[in-house]
């Protein structure tokens, strides 16, 4: 299941959490409303709709309200330093928080105590935070915009408004600030830099560049980065790995604005609702429709060359699966059997291995 953290600009908006839903142009959380313009509701909005697409669970939202000044940020970090170890989620997406480096920290911490630890993406308040901690490597995917970048490539500069010695729109110097990046240690496993073009990225250098179709109208509208961020978290929840996941996500931004015709006037709510037809049209070349769903290609946390060992200390619920099949093989598998492969083991108890590792697959995906 993804989650989702982040503000909302209203002073009164009380700390909530629980499962999303969308109701024409509102966010719903635990009885309150949010209104879709950009931001957290945006994102979340985008994710919604994308889960849909995937028959994924809604997010999981944990918003607060903050108006710049900190005291609802506070409030989340301290909230989620004593509640997400507790949790299991597949992802956590986190966009902005006012940056604070114990916050963060702290949050991370909590993070380590889950029983399996979930891919992590940040955006916005939290990537700064991220950055100023020095513990980007910590992180899957980070969701910058030019701007960004730069402070990112910077080695010193303490927030985004200081970034020294960078013209910050110059297109054709983001492989530099991409390289720097990396350089610092300031960058996550893969960057999906939001813009005129949008690129993905990693300690290599750019590995996909996405510029089509173009939506002038979009450049200048509040929130379209929001809902990139939102339907990346949203495949990565679905097990896409984060590279594809990036590229997909790219385009199908760019398929709904083309698909919503927009105009100066045009609000991102009206992306959103193309979000579904744009997912399944981008996802179509990458999938195989069945029953009106999509499955995907994704690597698999079971392989057959992984012995008994590898597969109960990474996914502890698998464990169960094994003593189903001790009927089967009239012996303790794990007993008898601790280090071999489970190919090795199909063979030797006569097991359907198909079967046997889907049902492991199935067991190790479980939250």
């Amino acid at each position: 299941m993804l989650a989702v953290v982040g503000t909302v600009p209203d002073r009164e908006f009380p700390l909530v959490e629980g499962t999303t839903r969308l109701e024409d142009d509102k966010v719903c959380i635990d009885g309150k409303r949010i209104s879709v313009k950009r931001g957290i509701p945006a994102l979340l909005a985008a994710a919604i709709k994308t889960c849909e697409v995937l028959n994924q669970p809604a997010p999981f939202g944990y918003v607060v309200g903050d108006i710049g000044q900190g005291d609802g940020s506070r409030r989340l970090y301290e909230y989620l330093t004593h509640h997400l170890g507790k949790c299991s989620f597949s992802t956590i997406v986190f966009h902005y928080l006012q940056p604070d480096v114990d916050g963060h920290n702290r949050v991370l911490f909590a993070i380590d105590g889950m029983a399996q630890r979930p891919a992590l993406i940040a955006n916005a308040g939290f990537m700064y935070a991220a950055k100023m901690s020095v513990q980007s490597d910590r992180y899957d995917l980070f969701t910058p915009d030019v701007g960004e970048l730069a402070f990112l490539a910077d080695k010193k500069a303490p927030h985004p408004f200081y970034t020294r010695g960078f013209i910050l729109h110059e297109e054709n110097r983001i492989p530099e600030l991409i390289a720097r990046a990396y350089e610092h240690k300031n960058a996550s496993l893969y960057l999906l830099v939001k813009g005129k073009r949008d690129y993905v990225a990693n300690s290599q250098g750019i590995q996909a560049t996405i510029d089509s179709p173009v939506e002038e109208a979009m450049e200048a509208m509040g929130g379209t980065g929001d809902t990139l961020t939102g339907i990346v978290a949203a495949l990565i929840a679905a097990g896409i790995e984060v590279k594809e996941a990036a590229v997909i996500a790219a385009r199908v931004n760019r398929v709904a604005g083309h698909y919503a015709k927009p105009t100066p006037s045009t609000q991102v709510m009206e992306i959103v609702l193309h979000i579904p037809k744009a997912l399944e049209k981008i996802l179509s070349k990458n999938g195989v429709k069945h029953k009106g769903k999509f499955a995907y290609r994704k690597k698999p946390l079971i392989l057959p060359e992984m012995t008994v060992l590898d597969v109960i200390s990474k996914y502890k619920k698998t464990e169960s699966v094994f003593k189903l099949y001790d009927k089967q093989a009239c012996e303790c598998i794990c007993c008898q059997a601790l280090f071999e492969s489970l190919q090795n083991v199909a063979a030797r108890y006569n097991l359907n291995l198909e079967k046997f590792l889907e049902e492991l697959e199935n067991a190790a995906n479980i939250c």
